[in-house]
C-alpha cells in the first residue's frame, strides 16, 4: 500500500484538493481526499509542493507500429497493397521495444490508443495499451479491439488513386468503398443469421446440420462495427469529410469518433448536434498538408464550447514527451483549465469507453497517476514519478 501525502491533487471529478492524500493498493485507488487515515504499513511519499494527477490519455496515436529510426523496416502500420483491410489487427504490428514508447510516460501519459495508420479507406483494428514496461503486447492491453480505423480525404486518395492508379481517387470513391464494405458486412450478417435459423430448424427435426457460410475475417470485423460492438475511428480533416462520415454512420447506425477534426470549428454546431466526439490534433510540431492548413488550437476550444466531447492527441507526429503542451496551448487559446484537464484525462477515457478504469482519481479505478514537480500546466513543471496499475515506472 502506498500513500502520496501533502500533494495538490488535480482531478476532473474530485476537483483541486490541496494538501491531499492519494492511497492506493494492489493496483487500485483506495481513497482520495484530505482526512484519510493512513495505515501504518503503508509506504509514504511526501509530495509537498508537488501535484498529483491522473495519467494523461492519448486517444489516437500510432506508437509501436512506426519506427522511423530504421526506415522502411519499421513501417508496420499501413498495409497499403489494397484500400480495404479491416482484417488487419494493429496488435500484430506492434513492437513493445519501439523507441518512441519510452517518450510516453515522460509526458505524463499512462494510456494510449494506438493502431494502424490512415493510408487505407479501412486500415484495421486499433487497441488500447498502458506503457507499463511489459515486453509482450498482451501484457500491456487494456482493450482490443478498441475501434476500426478508417480514413477519408487526401491520404487514401493519394496512396491509391494517385500513386497506384486504382480506386479511390476521389472523395466520392472513398465514401463508395465504405458503403460497399458496410453493405457487404450486412449481407454477411444476414447469411449467418439465416444459417442459424436453418441450423436450429434442422436440430429440431433431427436433420443434418446445414453447411455454414464461408468465414471472412474482414467482414467479421465489419460485423463488430455494424453490431455497435466497436466504433469507427474516422480520420477526417476537412469539414466536408466530417459531414460525409457522419452521414454514413447514420445510414448504418454506427458508433463514430472523429479523429483529427481539423476543420471541425467550421461546423462545430453540426458535430455537437449529432453527438459525435472529436479527438483533435496533431496541432503542433509537424508539417502541414492542404487539408490541414487551418490546424490550430482554436478547433478544440470552439468544439468544446459548442458542447462536443473533445480529447487532445498527438497522432505520434507530436513526440509524446511534449504531450503536456497540448492542454497548455488549449488554455492559452481560451479553454478553461478544468476543461483542458478533462480533454487529456476523463474525456478520452469516455471516448474510448474505459472510464471505469482510468481518467480520474477515484476509489476502485486503476492506480495510474503522475506526480509533477509543480503545476502541470506550467511550462517548467516536470514529471517526477509515474505509477501504472500501482507500480512505479522508471522514467528513462
Amino acid at each position: 500500500m502506498i500513500a502520496i501525502t501533502n500533494a495538490t491533487i488535480m482531478c476532473p471529478v474530485q476537483g483541486v484538493i490541496k494538501n491531499g492524500i492519494v492511497l492506493f493498493d494492489k493496483g487500485k485507488i483506495v481513497k482520495v481526499g484530505k482526512s484519510i487515515t493512513i495505515p501504518t504499513k503503508a509506504k509514504k511519499i511526501n509530495a509537498k509542493g508537488q501535484y498529483v494527477l491522473p495519467g494523461f490519455i492519448d486517444a489516437h496515436c500510432h506508437h509501436g507500429l512506426f519506427d522511423g529510426s530504421i526506415g522502411w523496416a519499421g513501417m508496420d502500420g499501413n498495409e497499403m497493397t489494397t484500400p480495404i483491410t479491416p482484417e488487419m489487427r494493429g496488435m500484430d504490428g506492434f513492437n513493445p521495444f519501439e523507441a518512441s514508447l519510452k517518450e510516453i510516460t515522460r509526458g505524463g501519459v499512462t494510456c494510449i490508443n494506438t493502431g494502424p495508420g490512415s493510408g487505407n479507406v479501412i486500415s484495421g483494428e486499433a487497441f488500447v495499451i498502458k506503457p507499463n514496461g511489459a515486453t509482450v503486447v498482451e501484457d500491456m492491453i487494456v482493450m482490443s479491439p478498441s475501434a476500426l480505423k478508417i480514413a477519408l480525404g487526401e491520404n487514401p486518395k493519394r496512396i491509391h488513386g494517385v500513386e497506384n492508379k486504382r480506386m479511390p481517387s476521389t472523395r466520392m470513391g472513398v465514401a463508395s468503398l465504405l458503403r460497399k464494405t458496410l453493405t457487404n458486412g450486412q449481407n454477411y450478417l444476414d447469411e449467418w443469421k439465416a444459417f442459424g435459423a436453418k441450423a436450429r430448424e434442422a436440430n429440431e427435426k433431427g436433420e443434418a446440420k446445414p453447411k455454414p457460410p464461408k468465414r471472412d475475417l474482414g467482414l467479421e470485423t465489419i460485423a463488430k462495427v455494424l453490431k455497435r460492438q466497436i466504433p469507427l475511428h474516422a480520420h477526417s480533416h476537412r469539414a466536408d469529410d466530417i459531414t460525409t462520415i457522419i452521414r454514413i454512420a447514420e445510414e448504418f447506425n454506427l458508433r463514430l469518433v472523429i479523429i483529427h477534426c481539423t476543420e471541425g470549428h467550421k461546423i462545430a454546431k453540426h458535430i455537437a448536434k449529432k453527438g459525435v466526439p472529436a479527438v483533435v490534433g496533431p496541432t503542433m510540431l509537424w508539417v502541414t498538408k492542404p487539408e490541414t492548413s487551418e490546424r490550430g488550437f482554436k478547433t478544440a476550444v470552439i468544439l468544446n464550447k459548442a458542447g462536443v466531447k473533445v480529447a487532445l492527441q498527438t497522432d505520434s507526429l507530436t513526440p509524446m514527451n511534449y504531450f503536456p503542451l497540448l492542454p497548455m496551448y488549449a488554455i492559452k487559446h481560451g479553454m478553461s483549465r478544468e476543461d483542458a484537464l478533462r480533454c487529456v484525462t476523463l474525456n478520452p477515457a469516455e471516448i474510448l469507453v474505459i472510464e471505469d478504469r482510468v481518467g480520474s482519481l477515484e476509489p476502485g479505478k486503476d492506480a495510474d497517476l503522475v506526480i509533477w514537480s509543480g503545476d502541470p500546466f506550467d511550462f517548467y513543471s516536470e514529471v517526477t514519478q509515474v505509477f501504472i496499475n500501482g507500480k512505479k515506472i522508471p522514467l528513462e
